[in-house]
Parts: C-alpha cells; structure tokens; sequence
C-alpha cells in the first residue's frame, strides 16, 4: 500500500483502492461446508429401494445434529430424518426411495449441495393364459407408490412396437385391471405401462404371452398302423408325438389345450378322415394331453 504526502496530508494512493476493490468483487462465493458425497450427480433407483447418504460435517466433532432434507421436483425442502455425527464429524443416513427429487444434508455449518435422485415406479400385473376365441384377455397389477388416479396402458406388441388396447386408473393401493378381446385366434404378446409423471419415472412390465384357442373335434389313431408311413415322411410307431391335419403344413408346431394340461404337437400326418373331426392324435400325443378316444380339444390354430 502506498501512501502520498501532500500539503501536510497523507492519503492512500487511489490505485491502491481501486486494486482492493477489484480483489473483492472478484472473490469466488464460498464452497459449502456441509459435504455430502455424490453431490451434483443424479442417482437412478426403483421405488422402496435404498438411497445412501453419507457425508462429513465443518470442525469434525461427534454428536453434531445433522438433518436430512428431501425436495420433489417443484416443491419445498422438508426434513425426513435426522442424526448425530460420528468421530470426524462424519455422517450416514438410509432412506427408501419413493419420490423423485433432491437430497441435501443441513447442519450447523449450513447445507450441503443437492443429490439429485429419479425413483422408477414399480409396476407388476398378471393376465390370463388362454382364452376362448370371443372372450377377453383380462390383466390385473399394482403400481407402486400406491396412488389412485394414475394411468397405466395395456399395450399388445405389433411388428416392432407397441399398441395400447385399453387404459386403466389405478385404484386403492394402486391396484388396476384392465382386458381387450382379441380378434384372431393365436397368441399375443403383451406388457402394461406407465408413462411417468413428476414423483416417479416410466416402467412397464412384460407379460406371460396369452393364447386365444378355439374348439375342434379330435379323435386318435395308431392299433393296426404301426410301420405304416406318415403322411409327413417317416414311420408311425407307438411313441410317435405327432398329430394329423388335412391343411396345415407339415411339422406345424399346435397348441393344444385339454381339460387343464397343454402341450404342442407337430403337425405329422393327413387326416382324420372321419367327418366333424379336425384332429387326430397319435398315441403318444394322446397320452401328453390325458385324452380319451373322442372328444374337444382348443387349440391355437
């Protein structure tokens, strides 16, 4: 610092001041001194997950008070659980996941800068496995968090996405149902799914494939035609798995369904040949389904 004389006074040299000045507008604000690690990140989880919190607090001495504070996305800071400090000052809260937001420790020294953290809603459902062509597949789940009011869509997968088929709320506790009816029989491939809003992220959940069946007469054949050929190529014997259809390419995998057991049966010979029936099991596929000598089978094609 300089100092001038003048006229008997002395005065601080004006350069002096303007650099002193300079210094002071150009001082960085002050980091904070509540640390907390991974501040500044956005951690991803599932809902009723753990979120660790961990950190260390100014001076570095036990019994501290140190609160943790939550804000969701637009909303206010509020505390949701509290603790002393260790030896070291040092810090650690547990907490389950179930809004998306920020995190920040606050203690004497001040706050800690925010963790950011998306919570990923959990979504399960279940649907039916096999319908009758002309009936509805019907799926019922939960969301969680547990509001009502929220939209969750049953999709069927067409080529490479997806379709919504119906659109259900969520009610008490989250849960759901919702159904569409299929026009075809086959099978289909299903999921529901929840968009995300502002408290939790988007999930959506596959479901088991669901089959529409339709009714067919079938009857069974193989006494008295052991060693002869199959319409499809090779022998019939007592432990040939097969079944025979008048139109259906040979080696054509079916779903057939009968009185509660399923099993699929490649398409091996012609036939049957006998009026009103659409099928003829061989005796091994016979005994897979439990069936009798006539009677209804469902199947998928």
């Amino acid at each position: 610092m300089r100092w001038t004389r003048m006229r008997g006074r002395t005065t601080l040299g004006v350069g002096a001041a303007l650099v002193t000045a300079g210094s002071l507008a150009a001082a960085a604000p002050a980091a904070p001194t509540v640390q907390m690690a991974g501040a500044g990140t956005t951690e991803r989880v599932r809902y009723g997950e753990n979120v660790d919190v961990d950190g260390s607090v100014p001076q570095g001495k036990a019994g501290q008070p140190v609160r943790l504070e939550h804000a969701p996305r637009g909303g206010a800071w509020h505390t949701v659980k509290t603790t002393s400090t260790a030896n070291g000052g040092s810090y650690s809260f547990d907490v389950k996941a179930r809004e998306s937001g920020a995190y920040r420790a606050v203690a004497q020294g001040g706050a800690s800068s925010e963790k950011r953290v998306t919570v990923v809603a959990r979504l399960s459902g279940r649907g039916s496995r096999y319908v009758k062509r002309g009936s509805s597949v019907r799926v019922k789940g939960a969301l969680r968090p547990g509001l009502r009011g929220r939209r969750v869509a049953l999709q069927q997968r067409k080529g490479r996405g997806w379709r919504t088929v119906d659109i259900a709320r969520t009610g008490r506790g989250g849960r759901f149902s919702a159904s569409f009816r299929p026009r075809k029989v086959g099978s289909y491939r299903l999921r529901v799914r929840f968009r995300g809003d502002g408290r939790n992220a988007a999930v959506s959940k596959t479901l088991r494939g669901a089959y529409v069946l339709r009714p067919g007469q079938a009857s069974w054949y193989g006494p008295g035609l052991y060693g002869n050929k199959l319409g499809c190529g090779g022998t019939l014997s007592p432990s040939t798995v097969g079944v025979a259809n008048k139109s259906l390419p040979c080696g054509t995998k079916v779903l057939f369904r009968y009185r509660g057991r399923t099993a699929r049966i490649p398409v091996v010979d012609r036939g049957p040949y006998v009026g009103g029936r659409d099928w003829d099991l061989t005796a091994g596929a016979k005994r897979q389904l439990g069936f009798g000598s006539t009677g209804t089978v469902w199947t998928n094609r």
